[in-house]
Order: C-alpha cells, then structure tokens, then sequence
C-alpha cells in the first residue's frame, strides 16, 4: 500500500512538473525602430495610441503603444551604440510571476531575478531559444501600466494581441523548449499555446523574416477590417485568412479572425 502510495505521489509530481503556472497572456513586443515618430504615426493609424514613454537622462528611452489595458508594442529608437532595427523580445503577464519564477528554477531554467522594473512592474526576464531574451511581468498597482487604465484606449481595427511570430534558425530545438522546457500546450495548427486561458499564442518559424517582428491582431470579420483599413488610408494584401500590412521599418502586422 505504502508503494502503492508513493507511486501515484510520482506521477502526481511528475504531471504537475509538466505543467506551467499559469499565465495571463502577451504582454507586449519590443521592436528598435529608425523613426520612432514615424512608427507612432502608423500605429496610431491602425488604431494604437502612444500611453507614455521612459526617459534615460532626457533621452526617450521607449514609447509604449497601447493596444489594451494589458497589451502594448514598446518603440525602442535605433542609436548608434544599438543600430539594428526589428524585433527585441516578447513579454508574458501572469498574476502569480513569483510561482512562475520559482517553478522556472526549480527546472533549472536559470531565469534571472525577480524584479521592479522602471515602470513599476515585477518582472523578469529569461534567455529563450538563440539567446532570444524571453520577458515575464506582473501588473502591479501604481505602476504606469496600471496608472493608464482606461486611458489612451483608440480605435483599434483590432483590439487584442492574439499571436507573435519568433524566427529561428534551429525550429526544431526551439519547438522543443517551448514544448518540453516551457510547457505551451501546441495547437491544432501547430502554434504553441500560452499556458492558461487567454487563447493566445507564439508560434515558431524559419528566420526567412530575418530580424522583423510578426504580430496577428484579432477582429471580428476581416471584411470590415478591410474596409476599415482602407478608410483609413493603410495599404494592405489578403492572404488566407489574414490581412497583412507592414510598419515603416518592415514589421509584419496581420489581422485575423479568432480561431483563424
């Protein structure tokens, strides 16, 4: 009996150490820009308005384009020091990131330490697959993202984040960590879904895009989101399933239906 006992506790650990805390969903995508002005410009097009921006000794730092209350894209200006425009990293938001965190060391995952960080949020950040920086945040009371709620809310033509796109060399090894060492359950489609209940997800594919971010954005009928973007004036193609425009530096912006 005692055996018996000791081997259900097992396979109880073992089904609950590969399963993830849960998460809230994506939080924002970081991209470095040649034209922060510009890129504002285009995404205040679609919809997306800037919330407020972080300063290093007079010099914008970031722009946080807000797509939701819990969402954002952060403009990073190109410099001298930091050149290469495209995509940065991606962040996830939970309200439990200090389970996460410790689950994350427990898996010998060597995440970095828990943290404030400069907008008032915890957070902690993580090198993923080809050293790709992987970000986790908490919202947390007085923080400017949680200061904004309810303000500089557009007029999306779409109103959540639904999917990110990270390109690698090796799909195979990162499929794997995102499956194995992150435990995003993968889809029908074959996209990696974040734990939890947001439907949202990452998905992986060849470097073809090279360094630029690919980002889907959900409406209710890509019909009227046709017809919206051209109403406004925003060039954009059809694809199955998809309307796809791109940003002034290139990055892939889509519109899909949910589920699409």
């Amino acid at each position: 009996m005692r055996k018996l006992l000791l081997f259900l506790l097992l396979c109880v650990t073992a089904a609950v150490s590969a399963q993830s805390v849960p998460m809230d969903g994506l939080a924002h995508v970081a991209i470095r820009v040649k034209d922060v002005p510009a890129s504002r410009a285009f995404y205040e097009k679609i919809g997306f308005l800037e919330a407020f921006t972080i300063d290093n000794k007079g010099v914008l730092d970031r722009s946080f384009i807000k797509i939701n209350d819990d969402q954002f894209i952060e403009l990073y200006p190109q410099t001298e020091k930091q050149p290469q425009i495209g995509f940065l990293h991606l962040c996830f938001y939970g309200s439990d990131l200090e389970s996460l965190h410790k689950q994350y060391e427990r898996e010998d995952l060597k995440p970095h330490d828990l943290k404030k960080a400069g907008a008032g949020n915890l957070l902690f950040t993580m090198e993923g697959p080809e050293k790709q920086n992987i970000e986790y945040t908490q919202y947390m009371p007085g923080s400017l993202h949680s200061n904004d709620h309810g303000k500089h809310l557009g007029s999306p033509v779409g109103p959540k984040l639904i999917s990110v796109s990270l390109a690698m060399k090796d799909v195979p090894a990162a499929r794997a960590y995102y499956s194995e060492k992150l435990h995003f359950p993968i889809t029908k489609t074959g996209s990696f879904a974040i734990p939890g209940t947001s439907g949202e997800t990452v998905v992986i594919e060849d470097d073809q895009i090279g360094a630029r971010m690919r980002v889907a954005f959900q409406v209710k009928s890509l019909r009227e989101a046709a017809a919206d973007l051209t109403k406004r004036g925003v060039p954009f193609t059809r694809a199955k399933n998809a309307l796809s425009t791109t940003d002034p530096d290139g990055n892939i912006v889509e519109f899909r239906e949910h589920g699409s």
